[in-house]
């Protein structure tokens, strides 16, 4: 049983916000296993799935950034999800725009939204799925810039950012953690040069 949650901000005003690419990853997901849709639980939406042998739930909290925990912490309980089996999907400050890493526990970094389900669960161990969104232009501050939706040129290469990230849970989900990291985590190699 797998809890795979994507974070974001409710509300259509927040849609296409950098702070919201979890959201959009879990979006892409739903369509993909093609669930009937999304209901209302735990102050969240929720789906349920199949992906082959395993039993999976998406959950969007719909609970602002910072209260996120409120909603993951009890769905995990409900469903008696260990951390190892809960993937986190949100936006990264730290990661270039196009980069995606996949990691197990480590610091906040910042982000309110895995702050606060530190706090609710209790343990940052859990899996998480890092979508690079890079850092804001000078005096610019991060809280602005997340709550900005992509520029022109990254919606370009957004689609590819979200289905490597929705790749990227499918493999942890059917080969493991260690694989997700290995496919995903090595920085694309730099271009040959004459």
């Amino acid at each position: 049983m797998w809890l795979i949650v994507g974070l974001g901000n409710p509300g259509r005003e927040y849609a296409g916000n950098r702070h919201n690419a979890g959201f959009m990853v879990a979006d892409l997901l739903a369509d993909r296993w093609g669930v009937a849709g999304f209901r209302a639980k735990f102050g969240g939406q929720v789906a349920d799935a199949r992906v082959g042998a395993e039993r999976a739930v998406l959950l969007k909290p719909q609970q602002f950034m910072n209260c996120s925990g409120q909603v993951v912490a009890p769905a995990a309980r409900f469903f008696n999800v260990e951390p190892a089996n809960l993937v986190v999907i949100h936006d990264e400050l730290d990661l270039d725009f196009g980069r995606l890493k996949v990691k197990i526990g480590g610091g906040h970094g910042g982000h309110n939204g895995l702050r606060s389900i530190f706090a609710d669960l209790g343990t940052p161990d859990f899996v998480r799925v890092r979508l690079g969104i890079g850092r804001p232009p000078p005096r610019m501050e991060g809280a602005d810039y997340v709550l900005q939706n992509f520029g022109k040129a990254e919606g370009k290469e957004l689609p590819f950012l979200l289905g490597d990230a929705a790749d990227a849970v499918e493999l942890i989900l059917q080969a493991g953690v260690v694989s997700a990291m290995n496919r995903f985590n090595p920085k694309p190699a730099e271009a040959d040069e004459d």
